[in-house]
């Protein structure tokens, strides 16, 4: 009797654990649909498709709506510019591409913020004085048809090696036509200077079977083997892989150039919005984050070497430009325009 006793009131007091758990839980749950919604608005020069996404998702977790205006770079320089009168009325955070972000930094738009795990991205990832901090980034990579790799003894792997290749038909995105391509042409400029950049691309020329229009339009040539490799960003080279297109990523050795998105906290605004968007900041740069845009297709490299994304990815050591592309924009016109009278219309 006494057995069947204890067990009872062991059982009686499991039935109690539970019931005030489920209770505590509900009530929790409760307080935050009862929790008001706080907003922030964010200038961005990502596409909506991407921002809103990141915005929906954050709602839920957080009860912070991030009000995203997609805007071309001058224009979010100049609505940066106009805030400075009202602050209050403006963005409280950016998010958008390195060049932009630097030049938001050196007209004063942003605030100075550092947090762990900005902290602990890469130097060249970051604004020396804290000002931004980049997300994520994408590399250009060479996709490889994996019929014509096994037909290869060796496969090169540097961009002397890719421009020597005689009999290899090539894909690659038209320098005109996409922000990505178009800054791996000035990145390497950068790189290499401009004589030796356009005699790389002047023996690329011949076995170029068409430049495309899209970033994902070279991966595609490469999975259906109407091109042996493709010069593409390895988001697209990710998503085609995972679909099970019959390509590989060859990393060049010599390094690479790459996009990269980061954030910067506008400077003069309430110390609520500030808070909140340093806070929306730092999400970015978590695997929720990045398990989100991997969900959706967008596979980036992030800057956060902490997380279980940036460790799962084969390319996390690869090598990148480091020179300096800091060029005007008559500049970077006239290199692109060299290229298209003496490369491109050859």
């Amino acid at each position: 009797m006494r057995r069947y006793t204890s067990l009872l009131l062991t059982a009686f007091a499991l039935f109690l654990v539970v019931l005030c758990g489920s209770a505590y839980l509900a009530g929790a749950d409760d307080a935050q649909k009862q929790r008001p919604m706080r907003e922030i608005l964010a200038y961005t020069t990502l596409p909506p498709a991407q921002v809103e996404m990141l915005s929906e998702e954050y709602e839920k977790s957080n009860r912070v709506r991030v009000n995203f205006v997609p805007l071309s770079q001058q224009d979010l320089l100049e609505r940066l510019k106009e805030q400075e009168a009202d602050a209050k009325n403006g963005a409280a955070v950016v998010l958008a591409d390195k060049d932009t972000l630097s030049k938001a930094a050196k007209d004063g738009c942003f605030t100075p913020y550092i947090s762990e795990a900005g902290d602990a991205a890469a130097e060249m990832f970051k604004d020396p004085n804290g000002l931004w901090t980049g997300v994520w980034y994408d590399p250009v990579v060479f996709c490889v048809n994996r019929d014509y790799l096994k037909q290869q003894q060796v496969i090169t792997d540097t961009w002397t090696g890719l421009s020597e290749l005689n009999d290899a038909r090539i894909g690659v995105t038209d320098f005109l036509a996409a922000d990505a391509s178009a800054n791996l042409l000035i990145s390497m400029i950068g790189q290499y200077g401009d004589a030796a950049t356009y005699q790389i691309w002047r023996q690329i020329h011949p076995h170029v079977v068409q430049y495309a229009k899209y970033l994902n339009n070279p991966v595609r040539q490469a999975g259906m083997g109407e091109v042996d490799i493709s010069v593409a960003v390895q988001s697209e080279t990710l998503r085609y892989l995972n679909d099970g297109y019959p390509v590989k990523i060859i990393y060049p050795a010599d390094g690479t150039a790459y996009m990269l998105m980061g954030t910067g906290i506008a400077k003069s605004m309430p110390e609520d919005q500030t808070a909140a968007a340093e806070a929306f900041a730092d999400w970015l740069l978590t695997d929720e984050t990045q398990q989100l845009l991997q969900r959706n297709g967008f596979y980036f490299m992030p800057t956060n070497p902490a997380t279980l994304a940036y460790k799962s990815f084969a390319g996390k050591n690869l090598v990148l430009f480091d020179q300096s592309v800091d060029f005007t924009p008559q500049q970077r016109h006239d290199f692109l325009d060299r290229w298209v009278k003496y490369i491109r219309l050859n």
